[in-house]
């Protein structure tokens, strides 16, 4: 009898143990972004935060580098719920959150300063809550700096008539094909694996990005030309799968949204370093930097904005009026 009393108290502690990790929730977080990436660093630590202060409730795993799949499969999992959250473009919220769009329109921002008092004020939480209140079963919690878009060439771009004819790659969405096809280029949309090949073989003539992408992916091997147009800066979301936000205790959910704004602001110094030593290291490499005149550019892309920005009137009003 005793035997049996002892190995029952021997076994109590390790069944409450099990229970208590059975309980916990873990949160798996996808990032097409590579180990090592600004994105991928701040999201870490977000769940070494999120591990510690919910006294182990929830538990994190970080899937970088794209391994859970495109950013479109990684959005349908978590709108199920088989990941629980990820960092993704904009462009794939566009054709669900019509609202987002009006942060892909070119020249939206006059620079990155006015890119990130937009994203950290009320238009920024408006656009976060729309996608939050949209039928895309996810939360949108927090902004990530995705850097400024510049066009990179094999030829020199100083003017709009340097580009003329030129083919670029942009991603697939039609606004930005419009948006090169309108400062007088021929816009391609790609996949980014394929770039590579594409400006070695002569398919493309050069492509646009912001400086960690263009050194990490070796484009600038081939595209030895930056010109700093600026025609993009686009912010992207931080969001959670709706079906393991509803999981959550309110406390759990508060914690969630704090860590994810922390997140935000952490990504910022660490992209901010990233792209000064990206520019260094192009620099370097033979990489040109050329600083044109944006107003022609700006002004070439009048007609997307006219042609897109209807439906967001008042928001583009409320961009423009933050100082």
């Amino acid at each position: 009898m005793d035997f049996k009393r002892t190995l029952l108290a021997a076994a109590l502690p390790l069944a409450f143990s099990l229970s208590s990790a059975a309980h916990a929730l873990e949160i798996k977080f996808a990032d097409i972004h590579p180990a090592g990436y600004p994105t991928v660093v701040a999201e870490e630590q977000l769940g070494k935060t999120l591990v510690a202060d919910s006294d182990g409730k929830l538990t994190f795993k970080m899937f970088a580098g794209g391994v859970l799949g495109s950013e479109k499969e990684v959005i349908e999992q978590a709108q199920v719920g088989a990941i629980q959250m990820a960092r993704v473009s904009l462009g794939i919220v566009g054709p669900v959150v019509p609202d987002v769009n009006v942060f892909n329109m070119p020249f939206v921002f006059r620079d990155q300063a006015h890119m990130r008092k937009v994203i950290d004020g009320d238009v920024g939480d408006a656009i976060l809550d729309k996608i939050t209140n949209s039928e895309f079963n996810l939360v949108a919690l927090a902004w990530m700096d995705g850097g400024t878009r510049n066009i990179y060439s094999k030829k020199p771009v100083r003017n709009l008539a340097d580009l003329k004819g030129m083919k670029i790659r942009v991603q697939g969405n039609p606004m930005f094909i419009e948006t090169i096809n309108a400062m007088g280029g021929n816009g391609i949309a790609m996949d980014t694996g394929e770039i590579f090949s594409a400006l070695q073989t002569g398919v493309i003539d050069g492509a646009e990005n912001n400086p960690p992408t263009l050194l990490e992916h070796n484009h600038y091997q081939n595209a030895k030309y930056y010109s700093l147009t600026g025609h993009l800066i686009l912010p992207e979301p931080i969001v959670m799968s709706k079906i393991t936000w509803n999981k959550l205790t309110p406390e759990q959910q508060e914690l969630v949204k704090k860590t994810a704004k922390a997140a935000q602001a952490h990504e910022r110094t660490l992209w901010d370093a990233k792209s000064a030593s990206s520019e260094e290291k192009l620099k370097a490499a033979g990489v040109e930097f050329i600083t044109v005149d944006r107003k022609p550019f700006y002004e070439a892309t009048a007609s997307i904005r006219e042609k897109y920005g209807a439906p967001y009137a008042d928001l583009i009003k409320r961009i423009e009026a933050v100082q």
